[in-house]
């Protein structure tokens, strides 16, 4: 919840990705708030009264998971709806006469996707959630401390900027300080 917080306000992307581990953390203890006091919560050094907060967030994440039905894979709406409104902040950023370093950052991270789309096996992702979905895979790869391609580090070191820079620009537009029109 804490660290959640931080990140929506410093990155949208780093918040999505956040909101991704927090869920696959939930799958992990197989959706039991006991064992996440004891995994997960335990761990944090904070007063009792934020950790009972944490412990609720927890659990409204939980309830969401199971309504939503995405106990086994899959993300809750307020994620999807984040992937949503980015898609929504691309495309007016691709349309902009104004953002054409935006535009060529996406290009420049195009043939990554395409590469990332033909290896999914037919999965017809959208394209920033394809570019989500890559460095949230090369994340826990390298929690588990797998060893990737040189080619992979390239293809994720472009498209961890591309999002950092759809990250920026997604903050600039909260903060009403994103102007797109000529």
């Amino acid at each position: 919840m804490i660290i959640a917080q931080q990140k929506r306000k410093e990155s949208i992307a780093e918040y999505l990705l956040y909101m991704w581990q927090v869920e696959d953390i939930i799958r992990a203890n197989n959706f039991d708030i006991n064992a996440i006091r004891q995994t997960v919560i335990a761990q944090y050094d904070q007063p009792e009264e934020v950790k009972e907060k944490i412990v609720g967030w927890y659990e409204e994440l939980i309830e969401m998971m199971r309504t939503e039905g995405v106990t086994k894979k899959g993300h809750i709406q307020l994620n999807n709806i984040i992937i949503t409104a980015l898609t929504d902040l691309h495309l007016r950023l691709m349309k902009s006469p104004k953002e054409m370093v935006y535009g060529a950052a996406y290009y420049k991270t195009l043939p990554y996707i395409v590469q990332l789309r033909t290896k999914s096996g037919g999965e017809e992702l959208p394209e920033l959630e394809t570019c989500f979905t890559a460095v949230y895979g090369y994340l826990m790869l390298r929690m588990l401390r797998k060893e990737v391609s040189a080619e992979t580090l390239e293809g994720i070191k472009q498209i961890s900027s591309f999002l950092a820079l759809l990250s920026e620009k997604y903050k600039a537009d909260q903060n009403g300080e994103l102007n797109l029109e000529e």
